[in-house]
């Protein structure tokens, strides 16, 4: 089994706050989906507490992340409306890959699913009561019915199906751009463990039968707010028959021939991969 990727160790995240001043932080300040940064093109950096101030930001409205090196990190939502300065821009976490420190990218990650999950759960689910930030845990607490809401995760599994010593599946979902492959992958349904879900996924997609299924390594995925979880696994029999409304066309290639175009260094699929590969 393939081993894992170290797990970051400079981060740790916790729910209050510190009394220290919020100006000795750092500030991970969100306009919808996108981050807002100094950027030179290749590489980015974010702004600070005095950009953020002469923007208007409400930081008392910040969510507390926790610490990184000992520095605090505070998620903040900022007006839409507001006009940004010519040396300051609005970038998805997708664009920033490469560009934002490795760290930082992680805890932004956090950040934006965070932010969404303040802005979604502002009323109960159940009786449509004003909600109140939970004080022990991270959750919305429904003060009339009681309801705890917690920052919304999909986990799906991400699965690399090889053939033999030489040969690996890959597929062009219908959602892809032309030439463009990837592993196959699918959401984890209620009551199924992640290994039911990744043979399911490959019996619905290909109508293949897989066997030997191991874990590989998760990563998070807050595009909006997934959870990947990476598997490896051997064909064991059946035919291709695509799933027509989700796969359009899906092949066996050697790892020592020419493969088409694949996800980029960002994703667990690539990693998979390349793990392949070799």
């Amino acid at each position: 089994m393939p081993a894992a990727p170290p797990e970051r160790a400079r981060f740790n995240p916790a729910l209050h706050p510190p009394e220290a001043p919020p100006r000795a932080a750092v500030w991970f300040p969100f306009t919808g989906d996108q981050l807002l940064v100094r950027s030179d093109g290749e590489g980015a950096a974010l702004v600070d507490y005095a950009d953020l101030a002469q923007l208007g930001v409400d930081f008392e409205s910040g969510q507390y992340l926790g610490r990184l090196d000992d520095v605090d990190c505070y998620a903040v939502d900022v007006d839409p409306a507001v006009e940004l300065p010519s040396d300051i821009t609005a970038e998805g976490l997708r664009a920033l890959f490469g560009r934002l420190p490795e760290d930082l990218y992680a805890v932004a990650g956090r950040a934006v699913q965070i932010l969404l999950w303040d802005k979604t759960h502002r009323f109960c689910g159940r009786c449509g009561q004003p909600t109140v930030n939970a004080p022990a845990e991270r959750a919305k607490l429904c003060p009339q019915c009681g309801l705890l809401s917690f920052p919304r995760l999909s986990p799906a599994v991400i699965m690399l199906i090889q053939r033999g010593e030489d040969e690996l599946l890959l597929a062009r979902n219908r959602g892809f751009a032309e030439g463009f492959y990837s592993v196959l992958a699918g959401f984890v349904e209620p009551g199924e463990s992640l290994e039911e879900a990744v043979a399911r996924e490959v019996r619905e997609e290909v109508g293949l039968e897989i066997r030997d299924i191991h874990y590989f390594g998760s990563q998070p995925w807050p595009f909006p707010h997934q959870l990947m979880i990476g598997f490896t696994a051997h064909y064991a029999s059946g035919e291709m028959s695509l799933q027509a409304d989700e796969i359009v066309e899906a092949n066996w290639y050697s790892r020592r021939g020419e493969l088409p175009r694949l996800p980029g260094k960002l994703s667990i699929a690539r990693r998979l991969i390349d793990w392949f590969v070799g």
